[in-house]
């Protein structure tokens, strides 16, 4: 009989890109995979076209740490939704659960400790979110991406890294500077702000064009809707919404980084191996994970920072330079530096906690 594990997470994509990389994994192994997401959260559409997964949909609350009226009837689809995966629990009979965590994972979490199916959740920032720390008491096991999360959570969890997706890191230089329209002739700055870009490091890098460009090629993944038709054919200028499928060329034509800190990105970063130069999220628009996730890089030496406040097109310029001229250091940092993919090490620890039950 075929050992079944159940996948859960949602709400952004950082949610569910790991799922991608432990997917061809778990199904070479002989798992029965089901997903139990939400019926239109981002997860769905993506999961829903995984060939072999049986996707699940459950209702679920958003739990936010401001007020909304929302706040008043979301209990209720949390209850709602931990119902329904209390009978998918029983259901399916997994083995196993894993959870990536976001909003719809707290049903789910709670449903697999009533039916005593043992839970492994993976925390991607420095700090636990709200939702795995309201997943905390049911689940077997953490695996975290930083140290300090790891420590945060105690006895419970353990520093794997994140899942990445192999193929990532397989692309080639050649058609990456192909796709941007590059000569390689000069060192390409990479910039990412996620999918839906990153407004103000857009706005100041490319009022910075004029000086960065006279030593980089400059590739900009600036996020859908926030394409400048007036620097179409800039020559050292490419801008592009979004990249899948050809991601990783874009990479392995990357000299130089320049994101957000999103703890994702930042994994694929560091296992790319390239110099980065981070701008977080400022804290008044988050809870400040991105700046935590930062300092923790820069405190090891992998990465420059720039904070949002004191980000302008002449400060955006000096520290990109700077962090280039610093490339050779940072690079040997990166070398040394723990592993950032967890695959092997989440997969071993799915293996362990269902064997103890």
């Amino acid at each position: 009989m075929a050992k079944k594990i159940v996948l859960t997470g949602g709400g952004t994509l950082g949610h569910v890109t790991p799922h991608l990389a432990l997917i061809p994994h778990l199904q070479a192994a002989g798992y029965e995979i089901h997903y139990v997401g939400t019926e239109n959260g981002m997860e769905a559409p993506k999961m829903r076209s995984v060939p072999g997964i049986h996707y699940h949909a459950v209702k679920s609350g958003k739990l936010r740490r401001y007020f909304s009226w929302q706040n008043f009837t979301d209990p209720f689809r949390v209850i709602a939704g931990a119902i329904q995966s209390a009978r998918l629990m029983g259901k399916i009979k997994p083995d196993v659960v894993f959870s990536k965590g976001g909003f719809v994972a707290v049903p789910v979490v709670f449903g697999a400790w009533l039916h005593r199916v043992p839970v492994l959740c993976h925390e991607s920032d420095l700090t636990p979110g709200l939702a795995n720390k309201l997943c905390r008491p049911f689940a077997k096991k953490f695996a975290t991406t930083f140290p300090e999360c790891a420590e945060a959570l105690g006895k419970k969890a353990e520093m794997t890294g994140t899942p990445l997706r192999p193929e990532l890191f397989e692309g080639s230089r050649e058609k990456g500077l192909r796709l941007f329209g590059f000569s390689g002739e000069k060192p390409v700055l990479l910039m990412m702000g996620g999918s839906s870009g990153a407004q103000s490091v857009n706005k100041a890098l490319r009022e910075a064009l004029n000086r960065l460009t006279a030593t980089f090629d400059v590739a900009h993944i600036c996020g859908k809707g926030n394409l400048e038709p007036a620097l179409a054919g800039r020559q050292g200028y490419c801008q592009i919404e979004f990249l899948d499928a050809d991601l990783p060329d874009a990479l392995a034509a990357t000299d130089l980084v320049l994101s957000r800190a999103g703890a994702n990105a930042l994994g694929e970063f560091q296992h790319l191996g390239r110099p980065m130069l981070l701008v977080p999220y400022p804290k008044g628009a988050s809870r400040g994970d991105q700046i935590l996730n930062a300092r923790s890089l820069e405190k090891r030496g992998l990465c420059h920072v720039l904070m949002q406040e004191q980000m302008n097109p002449a400060t955006l310029a000096d520290a990109i330079m700077e962090t280039w001229a610093d490339r050779e250091k940072l690079e040997a940092a990166l070398r040394n530096a723990p592993p950032a993919d967890g695959t092997k090490r989440v997969l071993e620890m799915i293996e362990e906690i269902q064997r103890k039950g």
